[in-house]
């Protein structure tokens, strides 16, 4: 059965600001907990991330997975396209310019290849949306005091 979420924060930073770090993919594991490793397997013309391959952990179960990214006007989403441990995996992060700040919307929904008891796909749907808002913003907030 699939769970679907969704996370919204805004962040002191604009829409270019926040794609830069999300198509830095290959740093993922460093600002989400979930992901072990991350690597690009094939880029548009761009130079943006297509297909992605990554180990992610979350409430204890490890996958490994590849997906499709898709690049849009407003944001990002991805499909999944192979896993271990997912039937199913659609996301899109949606940025709303809000003046000198942008809301960062996030959509989530994941099927588990078997059926997980509800307390513990909860919670990993918990850890998940918040490391791709939260932990999304203190990396933009991050980056920018390099800068």
């Amino acid at each position: 059965m699939a769970t679907t979420g969704s996370s919204e924060v805004v962040i002191e930073a604009t829409p270019k600001e926040i794609l830069d770090v999300i198509m830095d993919v290959e740093s993922m594991p460093e600002w989400s907990d979930a992901t072990q490793t991350s690597e690009v397997l094939e880029r548009d013309e761009r130079g943006r991330p297509l297909r992605v391959k990554s180990k992610v952990k979350n409430v204890g179960i490890t996958d490994e997975q590849v997906v499709e990214y898709t690049w849009h006007d407003n944001g990002v989403s991805w499909t999944l396209v192979s896993a271990k441990q997912q039937r199913s995996q659609d996301a899109r992060y949606t940025l709303i310019p809000e003046g000198d700040k942008t809301r960062v919307r996030f959509d989530l929904t994941v099927e588990p290849l078997v059926p997980l008891p509800g307390f513990l796909l909860k919670r990993a749907m918990k850890g998940g949306l918040s490391t791709m808002t939260e932990g999304l913003r203190k990396r933009v907030m991050s980056v920018k005091k390099r800068i």
